[in-house]
């Protein structure tokens, strides 16, 4: 894999002198975004940055039921198939911390946090999200911000460890974190509140320190990004665009501090140009997520009515039917973030910009349902109109010859869309 510290070093003066050099971090764990991603890298010749959450892989397994050995694995088996070269793929963690185990007293959090990041560096992953602003048991609701940064630290200590230990590659640091969660608003949305520039230069001092304490001065040296809050966000069913008359006085203050670029969480969904004035203004790291599942799963609901046409069978339960079962089986992924009556809800359930319906696709019957839609569709040429009526966004790329009219490359075609939204902003 690449070396994270010599692919980020100096992007703060690369986007200071030409708004050039940021680049889009693909936060998933679906097969075939994962697929469609490495592709996409192939043909444009560029590095991949690919990152887990702490919620979807740690060392306990996440939703995924993948630890960090296990989703590196995975990811350079899609690398083999697709001819990617690993010197060119970046692996993160996102959101490190005691997230997942906030629920326990601070001490236990952290001891599994811990666990959580060595298991991560000694994976080879090279760009680490430091993210400890969350309380546990025990913990004032708002943490002070002296604790998030000694939390912090004492996370990299347990990675710079681990590195020295299996003689790994020196990750990288991004310390901070944005409001609201990450994965998208709770609630509908009107406006968002730009992070304070003293608050980001506070963010930054505060980590300096508690690193120093700990003798991590070259492990803060690694630290590249610092995560703000930009002014853009997206809801259930709403998206808040960048507006970078908005940001000014933030965007200033990466002068006092040079050594970092700003990393924008929750960027899934931003018009083009307001990702490239995201770029332009500093923001070099650009997190996205739900939009390319949202976009996989247009495409796979596109071609269930697609397959109604060409291979009607009334014993086949239609996807959306077979995703609602599920979902309703186990409501935990959605029903604190759908609020509203029985029929908003299923609505939301199905097609909400925060697409908690990611969540599902690893499912066993969520598998069986999309094996048996694909398998139904085979390699079988779908002819255009079909293609215009149900899956019109990629109409355009059939008729020009760039996607193949087949069920699979239809899928990697509609994700590969907005991997190319990315790759223009970034300029990477």
């Amino acid at each position: 894999m690449t070396d994270a510290t010599a692919r980020f070093a100096g992007i703060a003066t690369r986007r200071a002198a030409d708004g050039k050099g940021g680049i889009a971090s693909i936060c998933s764990a679906h097969p075939l975004v994962i697929e469609a991603t490495l592709r996409h890298s192939v043909a444009q010749g560029a590095d991949v940055l690919i990152e887990a959450t702490c919620n979807q892989v740690n060392h306990e397994g996440g939703y995924t039921g993948m630890t960090p050995a296990d989703f590196r694995s995975f990811v350079e088996r899609h690398a083999g198939k697709a001819g990617f070269p690993l010197d060119r793929l970046i692996l993160g963690g996102d959101h490190l911390g005691p997230n997942p185990w906030k629920h326990l007293p601070a001490a236990e959090a952290m001891q599994r946090a811990a666990a959580m990041i060595d298991a991560y560096a000694c994976a080879g992953f090279t760009k680490l999200h430091l993210d400890t602003s969350m309380a546990c048991a025990g913990d004032p609701v708002a943490l002070p911000d002296e604790t998030i940064a000694a939390r912090a630290a004492e996370l990299a200590a347990i990675a710079e460890a681990a590195v020295a230990r299996t003689v790994g590659k020196k990750p990288v640091y991004i310390i901070g974190t944005e409001v609201p969660v990450p994965g998208g608003a709770l609630e509908a949305l009107d406006h968002v509140h730009v992070t304070e520039p003293a608050d980001a230069l506070r963010t930054v001092e505060v980590h300096r320190q508690a690193f120093f304490r700990l003798g991590l001065d070259a492990a803060f040296a690694r630290a590249v990004g610092v995560v703000v809050q930009p002014g853009v966000e997206f809801g259930n069913a709403d998206i808040i665009a960048y507006a970078p008359e908005k940001a000014t006085r933030l965007v200033a203050s990466l002068g006092s501090m040079p050594q970092f670029v700003f990393e924008a969480h929750s960027t899934d969904y931003q018009p083009a140009e307001a990702l490239a004035a995201l770029v332009r203004d500093g923001f070099a790291i650009l997190k996205v997520g739900p939009w390319l599942t949202f976009a996989l799963r247009e495409a796979l609901y596109g071609l269930g009515s697609i397959a109604d046409q060409l291979a009607p069978d009334p014993s086949r339960e239609s996807l959306p039917a077979a995703m609602e079962r599920v979902m309703l089986a186990s409501p935990g992924n959605w029903q604190k973030y759908y609020p509203g009556t029985p029929g908003e809800q299923r609505l939301q359930r199905h097609f909400s910009f925060s697409d908690r319906i990611r969540y599902y696709w690893p499912s066993p019957e969520a598998r069986r349902a999309t094996e048996a839609l694909l398998a139904a569709l085979g390699e079988t040429e779908i002819p255009r109109p079909l293609i215009s009526q149900y899956l019109g966004h990629l109409d355009a790329e059939v008729g020009a010859g760039r996607i193949k009219p087949t069920a699979h490359e239809l899928l990697i075609g509609s994700v590969t869309r907005v991997l190319d939204i990315y790759r223009s902003a970034t300029n990477s």
